[in-house]
C-alpha cells in the first residue's frame, strides 16, 4: 500500500528510493493531476484531452471530466505503467449548460512520462476573448505493485468482473443475476419476517437501546464517600493556556455524499504525500482512472510523524461497492501506517459540546479497540455526576457563574481522571475519558494530574457540529434516554432546562488549539466532514485517526448469516470446500426470498461471501444485489487438519486436542490459523462495513462471523470462539445513532 517511489511536480521524491529495478513485476504509476483556482464559475467544468482515446484522442467532444475536489480544486487521478508511452495532453475548460465552444489552455502540449510532467509550468492559462483564466496545476504520482492492485482494483463497466490481477483474486465482484427461485417454491417464506424472529442471546447486542453512558466503567468511590485528595484546582497548573500550538499537520475534508458529484478528498500535505489505493475500470490501453471512489489511506513520512488521509465516498447507488481495503494488506496496514507499538498508555480525552456525539463516538472507538486487542475501558463524567450528586440537576448547575456547580464539576472529572490513572497504572492501556471538557483550564487540570503518571499520553478528541437539524435530533434523543430526565415528566420542560444547559456551555466554550488533538467536524451526520490532526504521532493514535475518518452514523442493516449446511457440516468435518446439502440448499432459497423481503427497498444494497464454494453457492439464488468475494472471510484455515473430525484430530493428535480445548482464542492450527489471526485478517472487513451506508448481507463461515459479531456486539476477546452462531439463522445487527441493536430470524431448523 503506497510501496515504492513516490514524485512530486518538482520531481523531487521519496520511499524506497534504493529500488534496484523501478519496473520489476509490472509496477504502475497511480498518477493525480489537480486544478485549483478560488474564482472559477460553476458554469466552466474542467476537462482533459489528448492523444490516448481515453481523453478522446484530442476530440474535444470526448474529453474526460475532472471532478471537484472542492470548491476551488479539480481532480483526475489514473493508473499507468510505470514503463507507459509519453502521454500527450491539454487541460480544457468545457460550459456545464451550455454548448458555447470549449477553451483550449494555451501554450504547447503537457507531457506526462513515467509520472512526472515535463517542463517547468506551474500554471494553465485559458484565454477567453479579453477574460484570462489561470489555474495552478498539481501532479502528485506514487508507484503501487500488481499487489497492491488486486485488492483495491475498482471495475466500473456494466458487466463487473472480478480482478485477475495476481490470478486468485482478494476482492471479486460479480453482480451478473442468477437464476431465480419460483414464487411457488416450498423454499418460500411468510410474508411477516417477523414470524421468523427468534430470542438473541442475553450477551448479545442490545435489542432495546440501552443509554450508552450506562455501559461505561463504574466509578471506584460509594456514593457516600469521596476521596479526600479528589479536589484540583486550576491555579498554577504548570500547563499554559496560551502555549503556541503546532501546526496542523493534516486537514481531511469529506465530501457530501448527498451531492450530484463524487468528490476525490484528497488533501495535499506539505510532509506527506496523499495516495488513492483504488481504480476503477473506465477505458483501454492500460489507464485506468478513478471517478472519486475510494478508502482512505494513512501513510508515513520517513522524515514526518505526520498522517495524510485520502477519503472518498462513493455516490453512484446503483452499483455501490465497497472500496476494500484489501485481505492482503491487513497485516502491513499498521507497520506501514504507525510504526511498532510503543510502551505508553494513551488517554483519549473527549472535548465538545453537549449532544454533539461524544459518548457514541467513545463507545465506537472503545468497541474497535477492545476488539483489535487493546486493553480500553471508557470513563463517562455524566456517570461520575449522577452517582455523586444526583441525576436531577437543573441547568443553574452548569453555569460558570455558579462556583458550587462548577466545583462539583470539577471535583467529579478530577475523581473520573483519578480512576482512569489508577487502571492504568495497574495495566491498563487505553482510557477514553468523555466529558465536555470545554475550557482550556479544564483540559489544563487534567494535562496537569497526568504528568509523570505511567508514561500516559493525551490525545483531545474533539467534536464539532453545525447542522442545526442535527443536534436538535441529538438533543431529543438527550431527552428521552439520559438518566438526566428519567424523572421528568413533562417533554417540553426538560427539552427548555437542556437547551439551557447547551447555552451555558457555550457561553465559556474554548475550541482544542493546544497539545495534540483530532477535531472532528460535521462528521456525526454522515454526509461529509472534516478531520484535522495535530502532533500525532505513534501505533494507536495513529490506528484511532483511521478508524475516525472511516466512521459515521448513518442507519443501515448488517445481516450476517452462515452459509446453508454443507455435505461437511453432515459428516462432523472441519473445513474443506463441499457443496450444499439439500437442507443448505432449501436455505439458501429461503435466504433469497428473505433478503428479497427485507431489502426491496434497498436498492445500494451488496451480498458479501467468501471465496469459498458453499458461501457462494448459498448467495446464488440471490438476484438484484451485486455480489463481493472475500478471501479475508474464508473460514479459519485448519491447517493439517482440515478435512478431519474433532474426534479424529482427538485420536491422532491428542496434544493438539488439548492444545486447543485449553486456549480456543489463542490455539494456532498446525500450518493453520488462531482465532486472533481471524479477527487481524478480517479488519479490513470491519473497516469497509463501517463505511458502508447500504445495508451489508455477509454470507460466511461460524469462526468468521463469531469474530465479526464480536466486535458489534462488544463481547470480550476470551468469548469469541464459544460465541452462538447457529446455521440458517440470520443475525441483523442494527447500527446507527442510538447504537447497536440486534435480531434474530430463524429461518429452519
Amino acid at each position: 500500500m503506497g510501496t515504492g517511489l513516490s514524485k512530486d511536480a518538482d520531481g523531487s521524491s521519496h520511499g524506497n528510493e534504493g529500488e534496484e529495478n523501478p519496473d520489476h513485476a509490472g509496477g504502475q504509476l497511480y498518477v493525480s493531476l489537480k486544478m485549483e483556482n478560488y474564482r472559477l464559475k460553476a458554469e466552466l467544468i474542467p476537462h482533459v484531452y489528448g492523444s490516448v482515446p481515453l481523453v478522446g484522442s484530442w476530440d474535444s467532444s470526448k474529453a474526460l471530466s475532472m471532478e471537484p475536489e472542492s470548491a476551488s480544486m479539480w481532480e483526475l487521478s489514473f493508473v499507468v505503467p510505470s514503463n507507459h508511452e509519453t502521454l500527450d495532453f491539454k487541460f480544457l475548460l468545457k460550459p456545464k449548460y451550455s454548448n458555447s465552444p470549449c477553451v483550449v489552455e494555451e501554450g504547447p502540449n503537457r507531457l506526462l512520462t513515467r509520472g512526472t510532467l515535463q517542463g517547468e509550468s506551474r500554471l494553465a492559462v485559458f484565454k477567453n476573448g479579453d477574460v484570462t483564466v489561470e489555474f495552478r496545476v498539481f501532479i502528485k504520482a506514487d508507484r503501487v505493485s500488481p499487489f497492491d492492485l488486486a485488492a483495491s482494483w475498482r471495475v466500473y463497466q456494466e458487466n463487473l468482473q472480478p480482478s485477475t490481477v495476481r490470478g486468485i483474486p482478494d476482492v471479486s465482484i460479480n453482480s451478473v443475476p442468477m437464476a431465480g427461485i419460483e414464487n411457488g417454491s416450498p423454499a418460500s417464506l411468510e410474508l411477516d419476517l417477523e414470524h421468523y424472529v427468534v430470542p438473541a442471546p442475553s450477551t448479545s447486542a442490545n435489542s432495546a437501546f440501552v443509554y450508552a453512558a450506562n455501559n461505561t466503567e463504574n466509578p471506584r468511590f460509594s456514593n457516600v464517600d469521596c476521596p479526600g485528595n479528589a479536589s484540583y484546582s486550576f491555579k498554577d497548573s504548570g500547563v499554559s493556556a496560551d502555549q503556541p500550538t503546532t501546526i496542523k499537520e493534516m486537514e481531511v475534508v469529506i465530501p457530501d455524499p448527498s451531492k450530484v458529484y463524487s468528490g476525490s478528498g484528497m488533501v495535499e500535505s506539505k510532509s506527506v504525500g496523499t495516495f488513492s489505493s483504488l481504480q476503477k475500470q473506465d477505458g483501454h490501453r492500460g489507464l485506468f482512472v478513478d471517478r472519486g471512489v475510494g478508502s482512505p489511506r494513512v501513510v508515513k513520512s520517513s522524515s514526518s510523524s505526520a498522517f495524510s488521509c485520502d477519503l472518498k465516498l462513493d455516490t453512484e447507488t446503483k452499483n455501490s461497492m465497497p472500496a476494500a481495503a484489501g485481505a492482503v494488506a491487513a497485516g502491513a496496514v499498521a507497520d506501514q501506517m504507525l510504526g511498532p507499538k510503543e510502551d505508553r498508555h494513551l488517554a483519549i480525552v473527549l472535548v465538545g459540546l453537549p449532544a454533539r456525539g461524544k459518548t457514541f463516538t467513545a463507545a465506537k472507538l472503545t468497541r474497535y479497540l477492545r476488539w483489535l486487542g487493546h486493553d480500553t475501558k471508557h470513563f463517562n463524567v455524566g456517570k461520575y455526576r449522577r452517582l455523586k450528586h444526583g441525576a436531577n440537576q437543573s441547568a443553574d448547575f452548569f453555569r460558570a457563574d455558579n462556583p458550587e456547580g462548577m466545583e462539583a464539576r470539577n471535583e467529579v472529572a478530577a475523581l473520573a481522571m483519578d480512576d482512569m490513572i489508577a487502571w492504568m497504572q495497574e495495566g491498563g492501556q487505553v482510557g477514553i475519558f468523555d466529558a465536555t471538557n470545554s475550557t482550556r483550564k479544564r483540559r489544563n487540570m487534567l494535562m496537569k494530574m497526568a504528568e509523570g503518571k505511567c508514561k500516559l499520553q493525551i490525545i483531545f478528541l474533539e467534536t464539532l457540529c453545525n447542522d442545526e437539524h442535527i443536534i436538535e435530533r441529538n438533543i431529543r434523543l438527550k431527552i428521552q434516554q439520559s438518566p438526566d430526565y428519567a424523572e421528568q415528566p413533562d417533554f417540553e420542560a426538560g427539552l427548555q432546562d437542556f437547551k439551557s444547559r447547551l447555552s451555558n456551555y457555550e457561553k465559556v466554550y474554548e475550541p482544542v488549539e493546544e497539545g495534540s488533538y483530532i477535531k472532528m467536524i460535521d462528521m456525526v451526520s454522515g454526509h461529509g466532514g472534516q478531520i484535522q490532526v495535530n502532533n500525532i504521532s505513534g501505533y494507536l493514535p495513529g490506528r484511532i485517526v483511521f478508524f475516525l475518518v472511516n466512521t459515521h452514523l448513518t442507519p443501515r442493516p448488517i445481516l450476517l448469516t452462515r452459509h446453508g449446511e454443507s455435505r461437511d457440516n453432515v459428516r462432523g468435518r472441519i473445513g474443506g470446500d463441499t457443496v450444499l446439502s439439500d437442507a443448505g440448499e432449501i436455505y439458501a432459497k429461503k435466504l433469497a426470498n428473505f433478503v428479497e423481503k427485507r431489502l426491496k427497498s434497498e436498492k445500494a444494497a451488496s451480498i458479501w461471501t467468501s471465496t469459498l464454494q458453499r458461501t457462494i453457492i448459498t448467495a446464488s439464488p440471490i438476484i438484484g444485489f451485486p455480489k463481493i468475494q472475500w478471501r479475508a472471510l474464508d473460514e479459519i484455515n485448519a491447517g493439517v487438519c482440515d478435512g478431519m473430525t474433532y474426534e479424529e484430530i482427538k485420536k491422532n493428535m491428542p496434544e493438539e486436542y488439548e492444545a486447543r480445548r485449553k486456549d480456543k482464542l489463542r490455539y494456532r492450527y498446525p500450518r493453520g490459523e488462531s482465532y486472533l489471526d481471524v479477527i487481524q485478517r478480517l479488519e479490513p472487513v470491519i473497516i469497509e462495513l463501517e463505511r458502508q451506508r447500504a445495508p451489508v448481507v455477509v454470507i460466511s463461515h461460524q469462526a468468521v462471523l463469531r469474530a465479526l459479531y464480536a466486535y458489534f456486539a462488544d463481547r470480550p476477546l476470551k468469548e469469541i470462539p464459544h460465541i452462538e452462531v447457529p446455521l440458517h439463522t440470520i443475525i441483523e445487527i442494527q447500527m446507527g445513532v442510538t447504537g447497536v441493536q440486534e435480531k434474530r430470524y430463524k429461518l429452519m431448523d
